[in-house]
């Protein structure tokens, strides 16, 4: 059975539109938060060093689908599981609750990079952080 990492995330009201629902622009900024979370969580960081090598994880692609709004002052559980590993890229969902209703979901997905001179060199999971990652779901091998 994989964990399932939640953190509690209160709505604040810089964060909210003239209506005081949360601009959806926020959604992805909990996303980023509750990814780094989790990484704290086991002891890491999205940015890290890994022997030689110097770890970030650049997002390649983004989503998220909103059901119901989210106000102010809104306490929303932000739950974060991982559903695939590729051989360089992670993808986590994050589903976002308030109370046990589910009023958003959204997806990450972020390619293993060691940066060199300021680049991005796209790397493989080292198997340490691939051991670590797959503890949050039942992640699949597969395409890069």
């Amino acid at each position: 059975m994989s964990d399932i990492f939640t953190i509690k995330r209160t709505v604040q009201f810089s964060e909210t539109d003239m209506a005081g629902v949360l601009h959806f622009a926020n959604y992805y900024r909990y996303m980023e938060e509750a990814e780094h979370a989790l990484w704290r969580s086991v002891g890491e960081c999205v940015l890290t060093r890994e022997g030689d090598l110097e770890l970030s994880w650049p997002r390649v692609a983004t989503a998220c689908e909103y059901t119901s709004p989210a106000r102010f002052e809104d306490e929303l559980d932000l739950s974060v599981t991982v559903p695939r590993i590729g051989e360089r890229s992670v993808t986590y969902a994050v589903e976002f609750r308030r109370n046990s209703e589910r009023i958003a979901a959204g997806t990450i997905k972020a390619v293993c990079c060691d940066i060199k001179d300021g680049r991005f060199a796209p790397i493989s999971i080292p198997p340490r952080i691939r051991e670590l990652l797959e503890r949050f779901g039942r992640a699949t091998a597969g395409s890069k």
